[in-house]
């Protein structure tokens, strides 16, 4: 029977995917699917004051309709900076102004940037895919340590090997229906 080290890999298992699953989720935010996603500007570093700091640190950023995203900032004298950033970050997006507010118009892609889009999406989830097989692969040495050591039975590893399973194909199941649902995003004109 399982004791408290086998629970202990199952939830090292099950961290180790979630860590995974919430790098695709934020990789899967921060690609510009022609609609306006304040998370979008999640990876801006604005120099301030000498320090590299987050732009989301900086300002209230939100989607005012579905092609414009609004920056207010809580400091104005960062405002230059802040459009420095921006146009540096490689976003595609041209920042205009009016003394107080940013605002960002998101441009709807071509279809030839929509597939490109895709691509990108795609081997991200199979990069994904690839570390939660990695991470099954590292529980089961040590399971099959375990069983080396005669800690675990052959039954015990046989249903250890049928459970880690499990836990990867719900995981692996959760990264399809994201990339799913980011491919209808980004095609949807």
């Amino acid at each position: 029977m399982f004791d408290n080290q086998d629970l202990q890999l199952y939830a090292d298992l099950k961290a180790r995917l979630q860590k995974a699953m919430d790098h695709y989720d934020s990789e899967l935010n921060s690609i510009r699917a022609g609609r306006a996603n304040p998370k979008l500007l999640d990876k801006v570093m604005v120099e301030y004051y000498g320090n590299l700091t987050p732009l989301n640190q900086m300002a209230n950023i939100s989607a005012s309709d579905p092609r414009t995203i609004s920056i207010s900032l809580w400091d104005i004298t960062a405002l230059k900076d802040v459009l420095k950033a921006i146009q540096a970050s490689g976003l595609g997006l041209n920042p205009s102004d009016d003394g107080k507010i940013i605002r960002l118009h998101v441009p709807a892609p071509t279809e030839e940037r929509r597939i490109e889009l895709v691509k990108m999406v795609k081997k991200i989830a199979e990069d994904t895919r690839v570390n939660m097989r990695n991470a099954r692969r590292d529980i089961l040495d040590e399971f099959k340590t375990l069983k080396k050591n005669g800690d675990i039975t052959e039954g015990d590893m046989a249903t250890a090997e049928k459970e880690v399973q499990k836990i990867l194909d719900n995981a692996v199941a959760q990264v399809n229906k994201a990339l799913e649902n980011k491919e209808k995003d980004i095609m949807e004109v």
